[in-house]
């Protein structure tokens, strides 16, 4: 019995492919691990369990209809999307000159931020304002369900709970990754400094595509 859902096994494999590819989810997730250790990673990981599923709902409930319609909404969305996902790059850059001068002992533990004390909000507002993960559940995700099928709900709670499986397996192994990353960036500060600039640059380069988007 196929609920409602088009061709499974295409989109399980797409699910795979575009949860591994790397985003703004799971570099802060993995991040915030080795900064703050596991416990702090996986309330990042809530949040972005959050706001996929808050994204899976408006994919099921038409906006991206409503966004097509009405270009300046998601002009509005996309560009406040990359203005924070740019703040957040710009400030990790920071954060990483700052270490890579700081004159602290070899074993000193890596600098922590004040948004290490709240990774769910902080990670809930990267992923409502993640590029792959708007782009996936408005334009890919959508695309999987039938629409003459009686109860699409189902359909969209059957995919959903494929993707937040994949997701949540993913992000475990990088908050185990980033813990283990953050004893050897005790050892070693300036490799902890360019660690921090490489994601703060990336993120950058999360906000330029992000800008850039476009709906299909």
């Amino acid at each position: 019995m196929s609920y409602g859902i088009t061709d499974l096994t295409t989109f399980v494999i797409g699910a795979i492919v575009i949860v591994l590819l790397p985003g703004p989810n799971s570099l802060y997730v993995m991040s915030v691990a080795s900064r703050a250790g596991v416990a702090a990673g996986y309330r990042g990981a809530a949040g972005i369990f959050l706001g996929d599923g808050i994204l899976m709902l408006a994919s099921a409930m038409g906006i991206a209809s409503l966004l097509k319609a009405v270009p300046a909404v998601f002009f509005v969305v996309k560009f406040a999307g990359a203005a924070y996902l740019a703040w957040m790059g710009c400030r990790l850059l920071l954060a990483a000159w700052r270490g890579w001068w700081a004159r602290e002992a070899p074993s000193a533990p890596p600098a922590r931020r004040a948004d290490d004390a709240r990774p769910f909000r902080t990670a809930l507002i990267i992923s409502l304002m993640n590029p792959k993960a708007i782009l996936f559940f408005l334009s890919f995700f959508i695309q999987f369900v039938d629409s003459s099928y009686a109860h699409t709900g189902l359909s969209f709670l059957i995919l959903g709970a494929i993707v937040q499986t994949c997701s949540a397996l993913y992000l475990t192994a990088l908050i185990f990754g980033g813990a283990f990353l953050a004893t050897q960036f005790r050892r070693r500060r300036r490799t902890s400094a360019l660690a921090t600039g490489l994601v703060g640059s990336l993120f950058i380069g999360f906000s330029v595509k992000l800008a850039s988007a476009t709906l299909r």
